[in-house]
């Protein structure tokens, strides 16, 4: 069992490392406050091969696997915590399922843009009455024809008030063999947004409404029995999360490094005080400890989509990890990291985030007791 990153992955950290040295690291303050989607560095980050990483060469992208996605993300954020967002929308969730399972036509009219950062897909999923219960989702596909009409609403949809593309789960029938996915493009008749909420993290997010929208069967991506398939390429967004996390937790912990070393107070530095230097301590094994579970996962998954044991733990772990680095962090800097003069709230505001996104903790909780006894827990009532 090897716990070092191979040569080539190795260079390639490198390299991802000296791009955001010298492209992101300059204006990584501003970016965090904007509410615009970096078009610039998504752009930018195309050109660089740091979109479409996983998607194989055929069709367009570099043909690398899940781990190096996972580095990309752990090096961009440590230059700009907020570009790390482009690389979770260009390598994980929603792209990777067109990827893998979009036909040659929607690869040629809807990743393509995509792979060149002109785009933006967003995942459709979570509706008023279906959040964690995602299988209680109620947006229909009504047959029309040789298409259908989707009808319905969806909520918390990240990246939603700027996304070109959305990848919207859909009920083409009762239970779970009934759900799908299609894609409906920004201005489609009879779609339209409601006004936008802001989270605490800083992100926008609107109401999508679809009133008998008409989607063709050329923009059917996963028909009905499509469930499974689209869960396990929620899987590896859910990495994409943990990797987020657990790289914002870093920043913040670098960033207090650099702090308890260059501040002094009574007449020494912040680092010679052992209850400091205790908080450093633990965050180290937390952050070590989180990462190698990452690791297992995103590994786990180079030949195809992760365990989702795996999967669950690793987010358990890195949504924990990173918002404890982010909060010990803003205490050992005070007021400067309380402070939007610092990236520290910021990256404390992103951690607790994702702690709800992507799967909660205490879903994540459930997910692996399951795997703990080998089978189902239901927790819906009997009806």
């Amino acid at each position: 069992m090897n716990f070092e990153l191979t040569e080539e992955q190795a260079m390639f950290r490198d390299s991802v490392a000296g791009f955001g040295a010298r492209y992101l690291k300059d204006g990584a303050l501003e970016r965090a406050h904007c509410d615009d989607y970096p078009w610039d560095v998504a752009e930018r980050m195309a050109e660089a091969g740091l979109i479409g990483i996983t998607t194989p060469a055929e069709d367009g992208g570099v043909g690398g696997t899940l781990m190096d996605a996972v580095i990309a993300i752990e090096e961009v954020a440590g230059a700009c915590p907020r570009s790390a967002d482009v690389v979770q929308a260009g390598n994980f969730g929603a792209i990777r399922v067109l990827a893998q399972y979009g036909s040659p036509d929607q690869k040629e009219r809807v990743l393509q843009p995509l792979l060149k950062g002109k785009a933006l897909i967003a995942v459709a999923m979570t509706e008023p009455g279906a959040g964690s219960a995602v299988t209680e989702l109620v947006t229909s596909a009504t047959p029309d024809g040789e298409g259908y009409r989707i009808s319905g609403e969806k909520v918390f949809t990240t990246h939603g008030l700027h996304a070109t593309v959305f990848l919207v789960y859909v009920r083409f029938g009762p239970g779970l063999d009934g759900i799908g996915s299609v894609l409906i493009e920004r201005g489609a008749e009879g779609f339209s947004f409601g006004k936008p909420s802001r989270f605490l993290s800083g992100e926008d997010w609107n109401t999508l409404y679809f009133d008998n929208v008409y989607v063709p069967k050329e923009n059917v991506v996963l028909g009905p029995g499509g469930f499974k398939k689209q869960i396990a390429g929620f899987n590896v967004e859910r990495l994409g999360n943990s990797s987020r996390s657990l790289a914002l937790g870093r920043y913040a912990m670098d960033r207090a490094r650099e702090h308890a070393v260059d501040r002094r107070q009574f007449g020494q530095r912040l680092a010679n005080f052992q209850g400091l230097q205790w908080k450093f301590a633990e965050m180290q094994v937390k952050a070590d400890a989180a990462q190698l579970l990452l690791y297992r996962a995103a590994i786990g998954a180079d030949t195809g989509f992760p365990s989702p044991q795996d999967t669950a733990i690793a987010k358990l772990s890195c949504n924990r990890a990173g918002f404890e680095m982010a909060h010990e962090s803003m205490q050992i800097m005070g007021g400067m990291g309380y402070s939007e003069e610092s990236l520290i709230e910021y990256c404390f505001r992103r951690t607790r985030g994702w702690m709800i996104a992507g799967g909660t903790t205490e879903i994540l909780l459930n997910r692996i007791a399951e795997g703990v006894f080998g089978q189902r827990l239901p927790i819906r009532d009997a009806v």
